[in-house]
């Protein structure tokens, strides 16, 4: 049997230089790797950095909003809070405040009309009632349910009888609006859902009359 043969200096030169040549490639590939990876980590952080900047930004400019008279609201005193049984002849449509049910309505969206004397309780306890007129179409229900869904004391209601399309009410403020999309709608609710025209702060909406 012939002997095996001994690699010669030159083969194991170039074994060895290719050998040398994989292991840079693959430290070329890892850098290139992990310097994808790393532009994307700072992409992500930087976006989520600029994202939630952008929402302090607004969540302050309307805060600064609500600080101030906001246009268009109608305000009302000396509104009596006796528990009462049986219908009130409200002055305002939809009321504002005044006597109303012992027992008060659960905070949500509904597509049917709530009574009055209940949702005038939810306002007691902090509510804000967003009333509706029944054809305002889905484009702004869709709205005013991302508002119900959103907030813990948004009240949203059909309310047949008013004269603008969306009235925003809380005990003794409210605001005829020609549009849920208006930017007041927003306003009047960072100022007014368990603001300082509130009764009873920190009662309950939820436990009540679910429509």
């Amino acid at each position: 049997m012939a002997a095996k043969k001994e690699p010669t200096r030159d083969r194991r030169e170039r074994v060895a230089q290719m050998e040398a040549e994989r292991r840079k490639s693959e430290r070329r590939r890892t850098f290139v790797i992990a310097a994808v990876v790393a532009t994307i980590v700072i992409a992500i952080v930087v976006g989520t950095a600029i994202g939630v900047r952008n929402i302090q930004n607004d969540k302050q400019a309307q805060e600064q909003q609500a600080s101030s008279p906001i246009e268009g609201v109608q305000t009302y005193d000396d509104l009596t809070r006796q528990h009462v049984d049986g219908e009130v002849d409200y002055p305002q449509s939809p009321p504002v405040g005044g006597d109303h049910n012992p027992t008060w309505v659960n905070c949500g969206s509904y597509d049917e009309p709530v009574p009055q004397t209940s949702a005038v309780h939810s306002m007691e306890h902090g509510a804000v009632w967003v009333t509706y007129q029944p054809d305002i179409g889905d484009d702004q229900m869709s709205v005013l349910d991302e508002i119900a869904a959103a907030e813990d004391y948004a009240l949203v209601t059909p309310y047949a009888e008013q004269e603008a399309p969306v009235v925003a009410t809380a005990w003794g403020v409210q605001l005829e609006l020609e549009d849920a999309g208006d930017e007041r709608l927003q306003t009047f609710l960072i100022k007014y859902l368990q603001g300082p025209q509130t009764p009873e702060p920190g009662a309950v909406c939820t436990g009540g009359l679910s429509g």
